[in-house]
């Protein structure tokens, strides 16, 4: 029997966020009778939110036909603009196209700004942000005013949202974490449509994954996740939440629970359409069999997450160094770092870049990728970038045998790495603290370093990193602990050549060159190219006359 009052109690129910229960109702109600444009857009948000895609498709595609046909353009357009946003999170992007552009269409025939205006400027951005981040910024801006002139909250939160990722992009993180800080404030203080908060915390969450920022990540997921406990009706954003905690129970040690989390989130993304975060999850199930030493399952979760358009760099390159494939790691890690071009993809590559090209030999471009590690880390992104910069100079100023340089930076990437709880990255810093300690002569500080660590690894049951420690690290130091490379840049210094000679002829850069003359001056004890100059010529590093 069809209820006579379904219509306001499904309304009653969808204000009050009982998804399922207002999905019911209102669909109850237009059985009984057609219903009204903006009653069919309550159905479709209702039909969204409890994951019904056929019921969500049928009940905006009729609110746009009604609201077309009784002459409401803006009414259309707002229906169209929201079958294309479904369209999107549900992977299908020839259909959001060709909705977004029915919505620009019947705008052009309205003449008039509105709302709607603002909400179709936000496909564009966000395709741009990677591209044109600057132009993705100023759209951003302009539909987070026109949201401001209509009085459209759920405009002015996403408008919020694009400028703080598109700011990260444009390297002021400040900026753009201050702008995500105050959209969350919205969500917190229950401000946003249901569809818009789920969107938003989404976003929020990227973002803080993309610039490492961990505490944040870890906060704001957790929010998340409480949202969506709060709401048992509600269907989407579940996979993207278990996806989210994964990476942060994957960063703070708790690696059964994060391959828990992926795996079902792998499941949740994979009905009834695949979604394209399922590439992350299955990427970061890898990382866990990787760091596990579980290498075979490591590899074809990589593989899987490749197929599905996520790329597995690192995590990939990285287990070929596992494996000891040295040189197929680093060809691997080489290609992602000129496919990179923008800060976040860099953050993501470098501090593995570093650690695979020091294995390999290749010291011109592990200080080359600490540098660059170093620019992005002194943005002041994130606590974590900044201790895997410590960790990244350290480790290269080790390999060249700057023992009191690698053991200040290394101390510093330990120290912040432990005050942001990220117990795996802390243990492995530990390593190469350790090993300044021992080529320093403090054996006992090297062994309490050791201990520290392997109790970490034998704790979060890092197989791969436990038998890692039995292996010795090769000597790559010539006269006076110089490396390969700085024996090059000292013959050339000899000779009289400019920075810029020295790197057009060895193919580096002149701020490489300068780092490599610094640390020759280091160990050879001189301060000044003319007495490094003696040197060489002393030692027969280079003959007069050549």
């Amino acid at each position: 029997m069809v209820s006579h009052d379904a219509l306001p109690r499904g309304i009653e129910a969808l204000e009050q966020r009982r998804f399922s229960e207002a999905f019911d109702l209102l669909a109850e109600a237009d059985r009984a009778a057609p219903l009204e444009p903006l009653h069919l857009e309550r159905l479709g948000t209702a039909a969204y939110l409890a994951g019904d895609a056929a019921s969500w498709v049928s009940a905006w595609s009729r609110a746009h036909d009604r609201h077309q046909g009784h002459g409401d353009i803006e009414g259309a357009a707002r229906c169209a603009f929201w079958l294309g946003f479904g369209y999107v999170n549900a992977g299908e992007m020839a259909r959001a196209g060709g909705w977004f552009a029915r919505a620009e269409r019947l705008l052009g025939q309205h003449g008039r700004e509105c709302a709607a205006s603002g909400y179709l400027l936000l496909p564009g951005a966000i395709i741009g942000c990677d591209s044109d981040p600057q132009s993705a910024l100023d759209a951003f801006c302009r539909a987070s005013e026109i949201g401001e002139r209509f009085g459209d909250a759920d405009l002015v939160a996403l408008g919020r949202l694009g400028q703080g990722r598109a700011l990260i992009r444009l390297g002021q993180p400040a900026k753009g974490i201050a702008l995500l800080d105050e959209v969350l404030l919205a969500v917190t203080a229950d401000e946003l449509s249901p569809i818009v908060t789920g969107d938003v915390y989404c976003g929020v969450i990227e973002a803080c994954q993309e610039m490492h920022d961990v505490q944040r990540a870890r906060e704001w997921t957790a929010a998340l996740s409480d949202w969506c406990d709060d709401h048992p009706g509600l269907v989407p954003y579940r996979g993207q939440c278990l996806v989210y905690r994964s990476g942060v129970r994957l960063a703070s040690g708790s690696w059964e629970e994060a391959m828990s989390d992926a795996t079902a989130a792998c499941q949740r993304l994979a009905e009834p359409s695949v979604h394209p975060a399922i590439g992350v999850a299955l990427y970061q199930r890898a990382e866990v069999h990787r760091v596990k030493g579980e290498f075979a399952e490591a590899d074809e979760d990589y593989r899987a997450a490749a197929e599905h358009g996520y790329d597995p760099q690192p995590g990939l390159a990285l287990l070929r160094l596992a494996q000891h494939e040295v040189m197929p790691g680093s060809a691997m890690i080489r290609r992602a770092l000129q496919e990179g071009n923008d800060r976040i993809s860099l953050a993501r590559l470098l501090p593995a870049a570093v650690e695979i090209f020091l294995a390999a030999g290749c010291f011109d471009e592990a200080g080359e990728a600490a540098d660059r590690l170093r620019d992005i880390a002194d943005g002041g992104a994130s606590r974590y970038l900044e201790a895997a910069s410590h960790e990244a100079d350290g480790a290269v100023a080790l390999a060249a045998g700057n023992l009191q340089q690698a053991l200040a930076s290394v101390r510093k990437a330990v120290a912040i790495f432990v005050r942001i709880d990220v117990p795996y990255r802390a243990a492995r810093a530990r390593l190469l603290l350790g090993e300044c300690c021992s080529r320093l002569g403090d054996n006992e500080g090297a062994r309490m370093e050791l201990d520290a660590a392997t109790t970490t690894f034998e704790r979060l049951g890092a197989a791969a990193d436990l038998r890692r420690l039995t292996r010795a690290p090769a000597s790559h130091a010539g006269p006076a602990g110089l490396t390969p490379r700085e024996l090059d840049v000292l013959r050339l210094v000899a000779r009289g050549k400019t920075n810029r000679a020295i790197g057009d002829e060895l193919v580096i850069s002149e701020k490489t060159v300068a780092r490599h003359i610094s640390n020759i001056f280091i160990k050879l004890d001189v301060s000044t190219r003319a007495a490094a100059a003696a040197y060489a010529f002393d030692h027969g590093l280079v003959k007069a006359g050549t």
